[in-house]
């Protein structure tokens, strides 16, 4: 019997029962998170903005091993959440861009959430405070019910942007189906 099958059977044996996270995952912070993924561009540069948040499961407890990427056009950063399920990126404020029939979207950055217990990434989108004309004539927030639109817009908080991402539960963020 090969080690792993003895190490398994021990498990067992002490009445180990994997929860669902474990059954695949966690992982994340193991090969996906890179040295100064975090930054999409220079902190010192002028256009610069710190972006900080939490990843929460359903009952508002953090996320210790997720990862979530930040990306539009020519930037992308790579977040691992720490043991408070924190992360931060620098990126800067992409220029809107077109949408559906012609219309113009607002400045937003795409975010994807990996995270223990999902079999599937998740896919949303963090808008500015400062686009208030732009982001409510924006046709994709356009089409989410007006009192779930505040969990895709991030807030100012002490000269940085907050954007905490919650699984589910109250205040859940608005996930869409790629």
């Amino acid at each position: 019997m090969a080690v792993w099958q003895l190490r398994a059977k021990q498990a067992m044996s002490d009445k180990y029962i994997p929860t669902p996270s474990q059954t695949i995952g966690p992982f994340f912070g193991f090969a996906l998170p890179f040295a100064g993924g975090g930054q999409a561009v220079d902190p010192s540069d002028p256009g610069a903005l710190r972006i900080e948040g939490q990843l929460l499961d359903a009952e508002g407890a953090p996320v210790s091993d997720g990862l979530l990427e930040l990306w539009q056009g020519d930037q992308f950063a790579r977040c691992a959440t720490d043991a408070e399920g924190a992360f931060h990126a620098v990126v800067r404020k992409p220029a809107p861009l077109p949408g559906p029939g012609g219309r113009t979207q607002a400045p937003h950055l795409n975010v994807t959430v990996f995270a223990r217990g999902l079999l599937r990434y998740l896919a949303t989108r963090l808008y500015f405070p400062d686009e208030e004309a732009a982001n409510s004539s924006d046709p994709v927030l356009e089409r989410i019910q007006p009192e779930r639109r505040q969990t895709l817009i991030a807030h100012e908080d002490r000269g940085l942007l907050r954007f905490d991402v919650r699984l589910g539960g109250d205040g859940e963020t608005v996930f869409f189906q790629l």
